[in-house]
């Protein structure tokens, strides 16, 4: 599987509060910038699990969420 610019993403919010706290007030721009497909900004936005299980090859316990999804380093 390639480099997963949504999980990249996910990552980057669980360690960057500064990115964390962007995210909170402008999802939008900060998906834009990060280069997510249309696929991963809707499964971003929507907390589609699913959808960020299929896109970045995570199984269940390797993300969680309150408001920002996160990733888990293995």
């Amino acid at each position: 599987m390639a480099k997963s610019k949504l999980l990249d993403l996910m990552r980057r919010l669980g360690s960057d509060a500064a990115l964390a706290a962007e995210f909170d007030k402008d999802p939008e721009t900060v998906i834009q910038r990060a280069g997510l497909s249309d696929e991963e900004r809707k499964a971003m936005l929507g907390k589609d699990y699913p959808a960020i299980k299929r896109l970045t090859g995570l199984e269940d316990g390797q993300f969680a969420t309150n408001h920002i999804i996160f990733a888990y380093e293995e």
